[in-house]
């Protein structure tokens, strides 16, 4: 995520956007006190991030809800059908984790319910951290729901590092706990629950990669989806160069290959300028062979070593005898994940998890 883009994603929660959530909530609720609430939800407003947004629009219509938690849960099943945002949904399920630990069952519904509308990720996790047994036994159920947002739901909800959460530590101390589900979901229809199995699995590869490969190399990857998770599951395994991933992958073998015409253009660039990376790849083998291709690019550091970062490039088969010509433009701007630096940067192109060329481009002050 870019600097520029964060504050638009900030602004989901704007007082246009408020007024919208006081207006539809007074249309359920008439004696609803719209004021209260935007009173409530403004204070401070500019400083808020977007998940504090978020947060802060459940707990001001607690303030201003006098109701029993059963009571108001209605009411906002009431609402969350008129909402204008399915991002904006979010803080219904916050408010299930924030007033509903001790009505378990009906705090459940309710996150199965409103999950349809956004996601009830980041809520669901607050009910693992206090009551995981009870809590990962209903998300087992529902990974065989008919609804593919309560089944996405039990693999983000239960991922060990979920972006923009706190970790699950049982989890990502033992991922055989949440083996149940990702086997049910392994070759699920729905490409939004697929990619939520495969950053499941990515996630688990960083504390336990050989868990993971043992997963996968019992799966039948004859299946499209499956195959499609297993992709993506290994992404960062096979970007490390690791032999296994790549054999899973088909591309465990040492490329038969010779790289051509390598080069990075321009030679000399400015920050917030593109280059491009371009070759051919020439089959030396007497047979067609699979081929996994990524880059790395060794950045400055601002000690003044370089530190490398891999990037995808593309999977395929080549034959006997073909040639392959690759390029791909990357835009070298500043990022809040990374900061550039000048100096000379290599950029090395990486065939089967093997370095086979290298070229230069410098970026100046």
């Amino acid at each position: 995520m870019t600097d520029q883009s964060a504050p638009a994603l900030k602004e989901i929660f704007n007082v246009e956007r408020l007024q919208h959530i006081a207006r539809e909530m007074s249309a359920v609720y008439p004696a609803f006190d719209a004021k209260g609430f935007l009173k409530h939800a403004k204070a401070g407003l500019a400083q808020l991030s977007v998940m504090q947004r978020m947060a802060r629009v459940s707990e001001s219509l607690h303030a201003v809800i006098p109701l029993e938690y059963a009571q108001t849960l209605k009411l906002l099943y009431a609402l969350a059908p008129r909402l204008n945002s399915a991002f904006v949904s979010l803080f219904l399920p916050h408010y299930v984790a924030s007033y509903g630990q001790a009505d378990f069952k009906r705090s459940m519904a309710a996150l199965k319910y409103f999950t349809t509308f956004g996601s009830a990720e980041f809520a669901i996790r607050h009910f693992l951290l206090n009551d995981f047994a009870r809590t990962l036994a209903v998300m087992q159920a529902w990974s065989l729901d008919d609804n593919e947002h309560v089944r996405r739901l039990t693999s983000e909800g239960s991922r060990p590092r979920l972006p923009w959460s706190f970790r699950l530590a049982e989890v990502q101390a033992n991922p055989e706990l949440c083996a149940s589900i990702l086997n049910n979901l392994k070759a699920d229809s729905s490409l939004y629950v697929r990619k939520s199995v495969a950053n499941h699995l990515n996630d688990i590869t960083k504390d336990h990669p050989d868990w993971v490969l043992d997963l996968i190399e019992g799966w039948n990857l004859d299946n499209p989806h499956t195959a499609w998770i297993a992709r993506h599951a290994l992404r960062s395994l096979i970007k490390q160069g690791n032999t296994r991933a790549l054999t899973i992958m088909g591309a465990g073998a040492k490329a038969d290959v010779k790289i051509q015409h390598l080069s990075v253009t321009p030679a000399v660039i400015t920050l917030g300028e593109r280059i491009t990376l371009s070759f051919s790849l020439e089959s030396t083998a007497a047979t067609a062979q699979k081929l996994v291709v990524d880059y790395a690019i060794d950045y400055v550091k601002s000690a003044g070593h370089s530190a490398a970062k891999v990037f995808k490039l593309k999977a395929f088969t080549l034959g006997a005898g073909e040639q392959q010509r690759i390029s791909r433009e990357q835009h070298i701007r500043e990022l809040t994940t990374r900061k550039h630096y000048p100096g000379k940067h290599t950029v090395h192109v990486m065939v089967n998890g093997e370095r086979l060329g290298s070229a230069d481009f410098v970026l100046r002050d």
